[in-house]
């Protein structure tokens, strides 16, 4: 990838990002700024917006990072593996026990005894659920092989960016950062063969001018 096409990426990922919290932070903390609403209170409504946006773009930092991570992991399994499907059947069972992890230990670590433990796999199914669709997605504009990578990413790479909000376990801060961590991660993975062939196509422009030169 250039590094005009990085910064292209970078930037969009983070407007993707902090547009992505402006909203979903109203929606999942109406309770706080239903009054600013009634009110008027347009200032007080901008201010929270800024706030809102401006963590959102932290958490498309995070996104970012996790992604560029995922990536130097995916070719080192494939170095390690030497194939495919052994790489994919790895990925298949880390994404069965972070799939797990996020009923289960979360069940023991937060819930009260008597609790049921089905409000627990509410959070596992969103993850599951929304994985699939951006994986099949991914599968449409790439190839079949990248199904269980993108399964994997978007499960996998999710939750341990979301450990920290996992960990205090507050309910709106759990779903304010995992809805634009989710928007990020679809949006890297499905956008990056776009932005390959953008980087390819100004490598040849490029090539063809020192050419000319």
């Amino acid at each position: 990838m250039t590094s005009r096409v990085w910064v292209k990426f970078f930037l969009t990922t983070l407007l993707v990002g902090g547009i992505t919290t402006g909203i979903v932070g109203f929606i999942v903390r109406w309770d706080e700024f239903e009054h600013l609403f009634v009110n008027f209170e347009w200032l007080e409504i901008l201010s929270v917006l800024f706030w809102l946006i401006g963590v959102g773009l932290i958490f498309s930092i995070i996104s970012q990072m996790g992604f560029f991570a995922y990536l130097t992991i995916h070719r080192f399994g494939l170095g390690i593996f030497k194939s495919h499907k052994l790489w994919n059947g790895v990925q298949v069972i880390l994404i069965l026990f972070v799939l797990f992890d996020l009923v289960y230990f979360r069940y023991k670590g937060f819930a009260d005894s008597g609790d049921s433990m089905l409000p627990y796999f509410g959070l596992a199914a969103v993850i599951l659920i929304v994985g699939l669709i951006v994986a099949f997605m991914k599968v449409k504009t790439t190839n079949k092989v990248s199904f269980i990578p993108a399964l994997f990413f978007m499960i996998v790479a999710t939750t341990i960016e979301w450990v920290p909000v996992l960990r205090v376990n507050e309910e709106s801060w759990i779903w304010l950062m995992v809805f634009p961590l989710l928007v990020c991660n679809a949006y890297q993975l499905l956008i990056l063969p776009k932005l390959n062939k953008e980087s390819a196509a100004q490598r040849v422009r490029l090539q063809a001018n020192k050419s000319s030169n």
